[in-house]
C-alpha cells in the first residue's frame, strides 16, 4: 500500500514516491475534469476546450529553457497492433489509392443507403399565432399551473413544459403518449402521476412490441391488434401449456436478453405500487408471463423460489387484508404548496408517506421474531403496543408505525452531526446496558445485548465519543462506559463480604484463558519464540478487545482521557462518579491493569487532591452542585482495590500518595464531626476502615494504629449506641462497624508476626527476611477483653426481637477477631498455658454453647441447603448481563435471593464459628466433645449429604462465592478430624465426611492450596475415616464375590477373589499412600506457602490479597491418577513420535503400587467420589501404566492390581457408561492413545494376558470400526500373540459380535485374515470367534443391499465354498452361536440349515450360468 507524502519528505522521496505509484498502476485518487459553464457561454466539447486554451493564453505561464515541449514517457507504452492487419494479403503491385478506396468507401455509398421515414401519420403542430410582436415572458409560478408533472420524473426545459401546455390547451395528444390514452379528463397536477399498473392489460397496449416500423397510418392500430390477438391466445391455453412454451422461449433466447427483458419491465412498474391496486381475479402471472418464465427457467433457483412464494403471498395477503393506503394528492398534504414556492412544483409522495397517519401496529398473536425497539429509559417496547406520537418515540425509520429505537438506529445516532441526538442516543444505550446487566432482557430477547452490542463495536464508539469535544456528549459517554462496566450490586455484594474470614482477597476479574494456536512459533525453540507481551502488542485494538474488555480499554488510551476529563474538564458531580467507579472496574481486572492505573501520569495526584484532600469546607447542600476540593467514598473505594492489588502498590499509595495522612485525618474523629453530610462521611470511614484493613493484612500503616489508638478505643465505646435499628442510617452503620472490627483483626494478626519476625531478623545473618512492624503483641492485647464484652452482649441481646439482626450481622466478625487472637497469642512467648485454658472453657460455657443453643443459630443453621451455591447448581442464578470478554459476579438481586450472600444466610456465623471452634479445639483438646452437637444436628448432615453428590460448575459468578462456602466445608472437616477418633456418635458418620472431603479436594480453587494439603495430610488417607477398612469391609467384599461366583457358575466367569486381599493390603498401607501422593504434589509447594501465609494470617509474608488467576481449580479432578500420569510425562515423546522410555526415577514401582492401590479403594468404597471423572478418562490414565515402561505392567504386585482394577472397570453398568467416542481430557481422541497402545503392545507385550485384555475392550462392536481396522489391518501381526482366552476377558462376547458388522472393508480384512490363516483359534480366541460370527453373518444375510456389497457376498461365499481346507470351511459355513463352554469357544451345526443351503446353491448356480454366458 503506498503511503501519503509527509511535510518531512525531501524531494527524493517525492520523486521516488511518484516513481512507485506510476510503476504500481494504480488509479488517481481524484481527476481534474473541466465542465463548461453556460451561464458563461461556454460550450461542451470542442468549444470548451478552445475557450480553455485561450484562458489559459491570458495567465501567466513559467518556462524553463531547455525544457522540451512534451514530457518523456516515464513508461515505455507497448506499440499497437491492429487486430485485423493479419488477416489482410498485400502485394508490393497494389495500388495504394486503390486499396484505399477499397477499405475507405466514398460518402456516396452511403448516402445511397438512406431511406426516408414515412412521416404521413405524424402529427404536425404549427406555433399559436398571438397579437403579440415577441413571446410573453414566463415566470416559474406559472410553469407548476400550466405544464402537468412528469410520472417519469425526468427533467424538462421551460419551452418543453411550455409547448407541452399548449398542445393540452388545443386537445392535442402529447406524442410520447399511446392513442387513445387522453388525459384530458383528469386534474392537472395529478395525470402524469398516474402509474402504467393502474390500467389493465387490455388497454394499456403493448410493453415488447412498439409498432415502430409498420408502414403506413394505421400502425399504432396494427400493433393494438397485434397485442390483442397475443393477449386472446394467452387467455385461451392452460397455465401447463403457458408454462411448457415459456420452457421454449427460454430455451431459444438468449439468457442475457432474457434478463434485459426483465430490467426493462421492472422499470416499466414502479416498485411503489401494491398488489392491492391491481384489479380483482387477475394474477401476476397472466400480467407479466415473461417474468415468471424467466424465474421458472433457472433451475438452480427453482427450490429457493419456491421456498419463499409462500412467504411473498403471506406478505401480500397480509397487505391486502390491511388495505394499503391510496396514493398520497396534493389534498392529503396538512400545508399546501404555493406557486411561488420554489422546487414545489412536483409532488413526490415517496418523500412525503411520513406526513400520513402511522398504520396499525402489529397484530397480537405473531409468532414471528422483529427486531428489538427501547425507549428512552432503556424499556424494551412490546411490537403490538401502541403509543401516542408525543412522546417523542416515533421516527422516520423501517418501521415508522413501531415506536422506539433499534440498536442499530441508536448507533446511528450517537454519530449524528446533532449534538442532542448524539446525547441521547449514548443515555438510551446506557440505560440499556444498565437493564441488559441487570438481566432483565433474559426472558424477552433472543440472544444476549451485552454480546451482540460489543460485537456491533460499542467500544470505539464510546472510545470516540469520550473525545468530543461537546461536555454533554462526553457525559453521557463516561455514563454509558460505566453502564457496560460496572454493575453496582456486584460491588455491593463484594463489600458486604469483606469482613468475612479472608474477605480482603478477591479474584482477578479476567476473562477465562484462550490457547491460541501460533503458526508461526511452531517449530521454533524457545529462546526464538515471542513472548505473551510481544503478541499482545502486535494485536489491534479490535482483537484485543474482542478478548478482553478492559484491555482493549487500555490499549485505547481510555486512562489519560479519564484523567483529562477529570483535571481538565472538571464535570459535574454524576460524571466524577462514574469515573471513579470505572477505575476501581479497571483496577479489579488485574495487578497489572491496578499498576497502570497507578502510573498514569497525574491521574491519581489528581484522584488525592481532588477528592481526597487533607482539607474542606463543609457543603452547602445534601447533593452539591461540585465535588471537586470534597473527600469522596468512591475515591477512597478506589484506593482500597488499589492496594488490594499488591504490597507495592499500597506502599506507593501510603507513601508517594500521602494516604496514610487522608487516613489520619477521616478516622482521628467521629464520622459525625466531619464536615460532610452524614451517609457520605459514614461511606468514607467505613472505607478508609477497610484501606487501612488491606494495608495491615500486609503489615503496612501499623504505626498509624498506635498513633490513632485512643480514636480507636473510642469508636469501640460507641458500638452499640450506632447499631440502633431504627436509625435510617443502619445500613451504613453496621458496615462502619464491619469494617473497624476487620481493620483490629489484620492488627492483631500482625502484631502476632512481630516476635516471629524479631526472631528471625537476629537469626538471618544478611539474609532478606521482612522488617518486624512497629506494633508488637503488646499494643494489642488489651483489646480482647473489650471485644469479648462486647460479643457477650450481643449474644444475649438475640432474644431481644429488635436488636436480633443486628447481633447475628455483627457475631461473626467478632467471632473472627478472636480466633486470630487466640491463634496468635499461643505463638507468643508470653504465652500462657493454665491460664488460657481455662479462659478457653470460661469462653466455652459462656459464650459458644449458649451461642450454638439459641433457637436464633438454630433457625439460621436450617437454611444452609438452600443458601448454598454448591447444593443448588442447577437452581442459580445465571449471568445474564456478563460475556466472556467482560465476566462480572451476576449477583443482581442478591439481597431478595436465599443465597450465600443473603441478609438471612448462615454461612458467616456458621464459618465464623467454625474458625474459632478449630483454633480452640487445636489449643484445648478436651474441649472438642462439648460441640459434637454441631456436626451432628440435622441441618449440618443433610447439607453434608447434599455437598457429597454435588458437582459444582467453575466460573468467576461462582467462584469467589464458593471460596468462602469450601472454607466452611474444610472448617466442618477439621472440627470432624478431631472428634472422629474420640467420639462414637461422630464416627457412625466418618464415610460421609470421608466423601465430602473427597469431592472437596478438586473443588478447591487457587489461594486454597493450603487447605488442599491439610485435607490430603489429614483426611483423605485416614484409616479412621475410612471405616470400611476396619469393620469387615474387605471380608464383606469377599462374602459378595463368592456370591457371584455361585450365581454365574453357568458362565465360568472371573472369579474376583483377590480384591477383598488387595483391600486388606491397601488399607495397611495407607500412610504410604499419602506419601506417595504428597511426593507427586510437591511441585505445589510455593503454592501452599503462600496460601498458608494468607490463611493462617501470616500478614508480613503476604505480597497480594488478589487471588491467583482464576484457570482451574487447585487440584485436577483426575489427582488419583496422578502418579501414573506423571511418569507418563516424564517418560516423554521422541521425535519418531513414540514414547522415549528412559530410566524410571527408583521408587517408581512402588509408587505405581500405591497409586493402584488407592484407585482400588475408590473404586470399592468411594466409588461416588469417582463420578466426576469420565470412564473413558479412568481408561486413559490407566493406559499409561503401559506406556511408559516395557516391563511396569509384567510386574507381579502391578498386575494382581490391574487386574482387580480391570474386572472392576468391565462391570456391566461401567461397560455401558464407557463411550469412547468423546475425547479423554488432555487427548485430541481416543483413536491416536489406542494406536500407541497397539504398537506398545506389539513391541513390548511378549503375549501378556493383561495387556491382552487392555487392547480387545476398545474392539466392542458399539465403539468405532477405525480401532477394528487398525488391528486388523495396520497391527494384523499382533493377532498371533493375543492369546486371551474367553474365560480371562471379562467383558461379555456378545458386546464383540452383536450387532452383525456392517463395514465392509472390515469384512474383507476379517476375511483375509482368515483365509492367509493369520488369525487362527490357538492364537487369538477371542478375535477368532468374532470373525466367524461376523463374516458367517454376512455371507449368509439375505437383507437388501447394495450391488457392491451383493456383489461381495456372493463373491466371498463362493471362496469360501471351494476354501481347500476343510476345518476353516466348515467353521465358517456351519458357525451358530458363540459359546463359552464348548471347546472352540462356539457352537456348530451339523449340516447347514435348509435356507442356508437353499441360498448357498443359488449362489453356486447363479455362477455357473454366468460362466456358461462368458464361454
Amino acid at each position: 500500500m503506498l503511503r501519503r507524502p509527509k511535510p518531512t519528505d525531501s524531494e527524493a522521496d517525492l520523486l521516488r514516491e511518484q516513481q512507485q505509484f506510476l510503476t504500481s498502476g494504480a488509479s488517481s485518487a481524484a481527476s481534474v475534469v473541466r465542465r463548461p459553464d453556460k451561464r458563461r457561454g461556454e460550450a461542451g466539447g470542442e468549444e470548451g476546450e478552445q475557450n480553455g486554451e485561450n484562458e489559459g493564453g491570458e495567465r501567466d505561464v513559467v518556462t524553463i529553457e531547455d525544457l522540451p515541449d512534451q514530457l518523456p514517457s516515464l513508461t515505455p507504452a507497448p506499440p499497437k497492433k491492429s487486430r485485423f492487419k493479419a488477416n489482410r494479403v498485400t502485394f508490393e503491385t497494389d495500388d495504394a489509392e486503390e486499396r484505399l478506396d477499397r477499405h475507405d468507401p466514398h460518402i456516396s455509398a452511403v448516402l445511397s443507403r438512406i431511406v426516408e421515414r414515412d412521416t404521413t401519420s405524424a402529427p404536425v403542430s404549427l406555433p399559436v399565432l398571438t397579437g403579440m410582436a415577441f413571446p410573453r415572458v414566463m415566470h416559474r409560478s406559472e410553469t407548476s399551473s400550466q405544464v402537468p408533472v412528469s410520472s417519469a420524473g425526468s427533467k424538462k426545459s421551460i419551452f418543453a413544459c411550455h409547448l407541452a401546455a399548449l398542445r393540452l390547451k388545443e386537445g392535442r395528444t402529447p406524442l410520447h403518449c399511446a392513442p387513445g390514452h387522453s388525459e384530458q379528463n383528469q386534474p392537472p397536477e395529478t395525470s402524469m402521476e398516474t402509474t402504467q399498473s393502474e390500467t389493465t392489460d387490455d388497454t394499456s397496449g403493448p410493453r415488447l412490441v412498439s409498432g415502430q416500423g409498420l408502414q403506413g397510418p394505421d400502425g399504432s392500430a396494427e400493433t393494438m391488434r397485434i397485442h390483442r390477438e397475443n393477449q386472446a391466445k394467452i387467455q385461451a391455453m392452460t397455465q401447463a401449456e403457458i408454462a411448457e412454451e415459456q420452457r421454449k422461449l427460454v430455451s431459444q433466447l438468449d439468457p442475457r436478453l432474457v434478463e434485459f427483458v426483465r430490467s426493462r419491465r421492472a422499470q416499466s412498474v414502479p416498485s411503489s405500487a401494491s398488489p392491492s391496486r391491481q384489479p380483482q381475479g387477475k394474477s401476476s402471472e397472466g400480467k407479466f408471463p415473461l417474468d415468471n418464465l424467466s424465474r421458472e427457467s433457472d433451475s438452480s433457483s427453482a427450490a429457493a423460489v419456491s421456498e419463499n412464494t409462500p412467504e411473498v403471498e403471506m406478505e401480500e395477503e397480509e397487505e391486502e387484508e390491511m388495505s394499503a393506503p391510496p396514493a398520497l394528492t396534493e389534498e392529503d398534504l396538512p400545508v399546501k404548496p404555493q406557486k411561488e414556492w420554489i422546487h414545489m412544483n412536483k409532488l413526490e409522495p415517496e418523500k412525503l408517506e411520513w406526513m400520513r397517519k402511522l398504520p396499525a401496529p402489529r397484530r397480537k398473536g405473531t409468532k414471528k421474531a422483529m427486531q428489538a425497539r427501547f425507549d428512552f429509559a432503556g424499556n424494551l417496547i412490546p411490537p403490538t403496543e401502541d403509543l401516542p406520537t408525543h412522546l417523542g418515540l416515533h421516527h422516520h425509520g423501517e418501521e415508522p408505525e413501531r415506536a422506539g429505537y433499534s440498536l442499530q438506529e441508536l448507533f446511528l445516532l450517537s454519530r449524528s452531526k446533532a449534538t442532542p441526538q448524539r446525547c441521547l442516543a449514548l443515555s438510551t444505550l446506557a440505560h440499556i446496558l444498565s437493564k441488559a446487566r441487570a438481566g432483565e432482557y433474559a426472558s424477552v430477547l433472543t440472544g444476549s445485548v451485552m454480546s451482540t452490542l460489543l460485537d456491533a463495536g460499542l467500544l470505539f464508539l464510546l472510545r470516540f465519543a469520550l473525545d468530543d469535544g461537546v461536555e454533554g456528549v462526553m457525559s453521557a459517554a463516561v455514563h454509558a462506559l460505566r453502564a457496560l462496566l460496572v454493575c453496582a450490586e456486584d460491588e455491593e455484594c463484594v463489600d458486604a463480604t469483606f469482613s468475612w474470614y479472608h474477605g480482603l482477597a478477591t479474584f482477578p476479574l479476567l476473562p477465562s484463558a484462550q490457547e491460541e494456536e501460533d503458526e508461526e512459533d511452531e517449530g521454533l525453540p524457545d529462546i526464538m519464540k515471542e513472548t505473551a507481551k510481544e503478541k499482545e502488542e502486535k494485536k489491534s485494538d479490535h482483537d484485543v478487545a474482542r478478548q478482553d474488555v478492559v484491555k482493549g480499554l487500555l490499549k485505547m488510551k481510555l486512562l489519560p482521557r479519564l484523567r483529562y476529563i477529570l483535571e481538565v474538564v472538571r464535570p459535574s458531580p454524576p460524571v466524577v462518579q462514574d469515573v471513579l467507579e470505572v477505575l476501581t472496574r479497571i483496577t479489579r481486572h488485574s495487578s497489572s491493569s491496578a499498576t497502570q492505573v497507578l502510573d498514569c501520569p497525574r491521574l491519581m495526584e489528581t484522584v488525592m487532591s481532588e477528592f481526597l484532600p487533607t482539607s474542606w469546607t463543609a457543603p452547602s447542600s445534601p447533593l452539591p452542585p461540585v465535588v471537586y476540593g470534597q473527600p469522596l467514598s468512591s475515591a477512597m473505594k478506589l484506593l482500597r482495590v488499589l492496594g488490594t492489588s499488591g504490597r507495592h502498590a499500597c506502599a506507593r499509595l501510603l507513601n508517594s500518595l500521602k494516604a496514610r495522612e487522608r487516613l489520619s485525618c477521616l478516622l482521628s474523629v467521629e464520622p459525625s464531626e466531619l464536615l460532610l453530610e452524614p451517609s457520605e462521611a459514614l461511606r468514607i470511614t467505613t472505607e478508609a476502615f477497610r484501606l487501612w484493613a488491606v494495608a495491615a493484612g500486609y503489615g503496612q500503616a501499623c504505626k498509624l494504629y498506635i498513633d490513632l489508638y485512643p480514636s480507636l478505643a473510642k469508636a469501640l465505646q460507641s458500638v452499640h449506641r450506632v447499631l440502633n435499628p431504627s436509625d435510617p442510617l443502619w445500613p451504613l452503620q453496621l458496615q462502619w462497624v464491619l469494617a473497624l472490627l476487620s481493620l483490629l483483626t489484620q492488627v492483631t494478626h500482625t502484631a502476632g508476626c512481630h516476635q516471629e519476625l524479631q526472631t528471625g531478623l537476629v537469626s538471618s545473618q544478611g539474609e532478606e527476611c521482612p522488617p518486624p512492624p512497629p506494633v508488637s503483641w503488646s499494643h494489642v492485647t488489651g483489646l480482647q477483653a473489650s471485644l469479648l464484652g462486647h460479643l457477650k452482649a450481643f449474644v444475649k441481646s438475640l432474644d431481644d426481637p429488635v436488636q436480633k439482626e443486628s447481633s447475628l450481622a455483627v457475631i461473626p466478625s467478632y467471632l473472627i477477631y478472636l480466633q486470630a487472637h487466640y491463634h496468635q497469642l499461643s505463638r507468643q512467648s508470653c504465652f500462657k498455658p493454665v491460664e488460657t485454658l481455662q479462659e478457653l472453657e470460661l469462653l466455652t460455657s459462656e459464650v459458644l454453647l449458649p451461642l450454638l443453643s439459641h433457637h436464633a443459630v438454630q433457625s439460621l443453621m436450617k437454611n444452609l441447603k438452600s443458601s448454598s451455591y454448591v447444593c443448588n447448581v442447577q437452581s442459580s442464578h445465571t449471568a445474564a448481563g456478563t460475556t466472556p470478554s467482560l465476566p462480572g459476579l451476576a449477583c443482581t438481586g442478591w439481597r431478595n435471593r436465599p443465597r450465600l450472600v443473603a441478609p438471612g444466610s448462615p454461612f458467616p456465623l456458621v464459618t465464623g464459628l467454625g474458625l474459632l471452634l478449630e483454633t480452640v479445639t487445636g489449643i484445648h483438646k478436651g474441649l472438642s466433645c462439648k460441640f459434637k452437637g454441631l456436626l451432628l444436628s440435622e441441618p449440618v448432615i443433610g447439607y453434608l449429604q447434599r455437598c457429597s453428590q454435588a458437582t459444582p460448575t467453575l466460573s468467576h459468578t461462582r467462584a469467589w462465592l464458593l471460596r468462602h462456602e469450601h472454607h466452611l466445608l474444610y472448617l466442618l472437616l477439621r472440627l470432624a478430624h478431631r472428634l472422629v477418633p474420640v467420639e462414637p456418635e461422630v464416627a457412625r458418620h466418618a464415610s460421609l465426611y470421608h466423601q465430602v472431603a473427597l469431592v472437596l479436594l478438586p473443588w478447591l480453587l487457587p489461594g486454597s492450596e493450603f487447605l488442599a494439603h491439610e485435607l490430603l495430610s489429614t483426611i483423605i488417607f485416614s484409616r479412621d475415616f475410612l471405616s470400611e477398612g476396619h469393620s469387615g469391609g474387605p471380608e464383606a467384599v469377599e462374602l459378595g464375590e463368592l456370591r457371584l461366583r455361585e450365581e454365574t457358575h453357568h458362565r465360568s466367569s472371573p472369579s474376583l477373589q483377590t480384591v477383598g486381599s488387595l483391600l486388606r493390603e491397601a488399607c495397611v498401607q495407607l500412610p504410604s499412600i499419602r506419601g506417595c501422593f504428597l511426593t507427586h504434589l510437591a511441585h505445589l509447594e510455593p503454592a501452599v506457602l503462600t496460601s498458608r501465609d494468607a490463611l493462617l494470617g501470616r500478614n508480613p509474608w503476604v505480597n497480594s490479597h488478589l487471588l491467583p488467576e482464576l484457570t482451574g481449580p487447585s487440584l485436577p479432578s483426575d489427582w488419583p491418577f496422578l502418579p501414573l500420569v506423571s511418569l507418563y510425562e516424564r517418560a516423554g515423546v521422541s521425535d519418531g513420535g513414540g514414547l522415549a522410555v528412559e530410566e524410571l526415577p527408583q521408587g517408581a514401582l512402588q509408587a505405581v503400587s500405591h497409586c493402584l492401590q488407592w484407585l482400588l479403594l475408590l473404586e470399592v468404597w468411594r466409588e461416588e467420589a469417582l463420578k466426576v471423572i469420565p470412564p473413558v478418562a479412568k481408561f486413559a490414565r490407566l493406559s499409561c501404566l503401559f506406556l511408559f515402561s516395557s516391563d511396569m505392567f509384567l510386574e507381579r504386585p502391578v498386575q494382581k492390581l490391574t487386574w482387580g482394577l480391570f474386572r472392576l472397570l468391565t462391570r456391566q453398568t461401567r461397560l455401558d457408561s464407557l463411550d469412547l467416542s468423546v475425547p479423554p481430557p488432555g487427548l485430541a481422541s481416543f483413536q491416536d492413545l489406542y494406536s500407541a497402545l497397539l504398537t506398545q503392545y506389539e513391541a513390548v507385550s511378549f503375549g501378556d494376558r493383561l495387556f491382552g485384555c487392555w487392547v480387545l475392550l476398545p474392539l466392542q462392536r458399539r465403539y468405532s470400526a477405525t480401532m477394528r481396522l487398525a488391528v486388523f489391518g495396520e497391527h494384523v501381526g499382533m493377532l498371533r500373540s493375543l492369546g486371551v482366552t474367553l474365560e480371562q476377558l471379562s467383558v461379555p462376547i456378545e458386546r464383540f459380535t452383536s450387532p452383525p458388522e456392517d463395514s465392509l472393508p472390515l469384512l474383507r480384512l476379517y476375511f483375509r485374515s482368515l483365509v492367509t490363516g493369520t488369525l487362527k483359534p490357538r492364537w487369538c480366541p477371542v478375535l477368532y470367534v468374532v470373525v466367524l460370527s461376523h463374516v458367517n453373518s454376512f455371507i449368509f444375510s439375505q437383507d437388501a443391499a447394495a450391488q457392491e456389497v451383493e456383489a461381495a457376498r456372493h463373491s466371498m461365499l463362493r471362496k469360501i465354498y471351494y476354501l481347500t481346507d476343510e476345518v476353516l470351511r466348515n467353521h465358517i459355513l456351519l458357525f451358530r452361536l458363540p459359546q463359552l463352554q464348548a471347546e472352540l469357544g462356539f457352537d456348530m451345526y451339523d449340516k447347514l440349515p435348509p435356507i442356508r443351503a437353499k441360498w448357498l446353491e443359488s449362489v453356486l448356480r447363479l455362477q455357473d450360468s454366468s460362466d456358461h454366458q462368458g464361454d
